[in-house]
């Protein structure tokens, strides 16, 4: 399954998954694997949305629970909880090709939340947030090198962007037909609620 962990290149033919010689598992004695363990199946579904968003177990856990306390469904507040954070929504605006890359880009200061210069990743935006880079030479040309190659990336619904200006808003909070990894958040609940 495909995480986009690499940015554009997982939309090449050159994406690490897809390559022909890579149509058998991993490992030399491959073909002794037995089917996962039911509780492996969980597992992998919580490491999956982990390696997805880039977090850790510590940060997951601090997410999940604050899920568990909201209202409505955990496993979508879940996955609204981790399409809020900064570096995700920097990503999303285009600034960034990568997560890790919008998280870099956030913890060296080159991003403004609501007119303050912040370099937490992990803040949660919440609708009318104005996302924006740094006024400085370094900031805007790192990000409109990161601006023209991601030219044709489709903005989701739920944020606005103006690459002009260097500039993107949060209109509203995501929805779960927002987050584009397909992923069974039902098998994340019952594992972190063991």
């Amino acid at each position: 399954m495909k995480l986009y962990l690499k940015g554009v290149r997982c939309e090449t033919a050159k994406c690490p998954i897809e390559k022909q010689w890579r149509n058998k598992p991993p490992g030399q004695h491959f073909w002794q694997r037995r089917r996962p363990s039911e509780y492996g199946l969980r597992l992998r579904e919580k490491q999956k949305l982990r390696w997805y968003y880039g977090v850790l177990e510590r940060q997951f856990r601090r997410f999940f629970d604050e899920a568990q306390r909201s209202k409505g469904s955990t496993g979508e507040r879940l996955l609204i909880l981790m399409e809020r954070r900064l570096d995700n929504v920097v990503y999303r605006l285009g600034f960034a090709p990568s997560r890790k890359t919008a998280r870099q880009i956030v913890n060296h200061g080159h991003i403004i939340l609501n007119g303050k210069m912040t370099n937490i990743g992990s803040l949660k935006v919440k609708p009318g947030d104005v996302i924006q880079v740094r006024d400085r030479k370094g900031s805007r040309a790192l990000v409109g090198t990161f601006l023209a190659e991601e030219e044709g990336r489709v903005v989701p619904g739920w944020l606005s962007a103006d690459p002009g200006s260097f500039r993107g808003e949060v209109k509203s909070m995501p929805a779960r037909e927002d987050v584009s990894l397909q992923l069974n958040e039902q098998l994340i609940v019952e594992f972190c609620s063991r």
